[in-house]
């Protein structure tokens, strides 16, 4: 099993949503976050004051999926989010070695 996260720009996850399940993917886990990497920020003027915003709000979206699907997932992610701007965003998988369904206890691929 793998666990695909993506780091997405928040306009860009309906769009990645929809790209997902059309690929099959039945479920995931979005966590509103925000962060920064080569843009840095950037500066806004509000009411004439000027203010440092050093955190842009990003979406943070987890798949978890068989090893054969992960490069697949990672396509579809990268395809569906991809603007061609700086801030795009990054996807990585890593690997899970134990899931459990609480509900019914299913263990391994039967749980996802």
């Amino acid at each position: 099993m793998r666990l695909v996260t993506a780091i997405v720009q928040p306009t860009m996850l309906t769009h990645v949503q929809i790209a997902l399940a059309q690929h099959g993917i039945a479920g995931m886990t979005v966590t509103e976050c925000s962060g920064y990497a080569r843009q840095r920020g950037h500066r806004e003027v509000y009411r004439g004051a000027e203010f440092v915003i050093d955190f842009i709000a990003k979406a943070k979206i987890e798949v978890l999926v068989e090893d054969a699907e992960a490069e697949a997932v990672i396509d579809v992610i990268s395809a569906a989010a991809r603007t061609g701007e700086v801030g795009d965003g990054k996807v990585w998988s890593t690997p899970v070695d134990e899931v459990v369904r609480i509900r019914t206890g299913e263990r391994g691929s039967a749980a996802v």
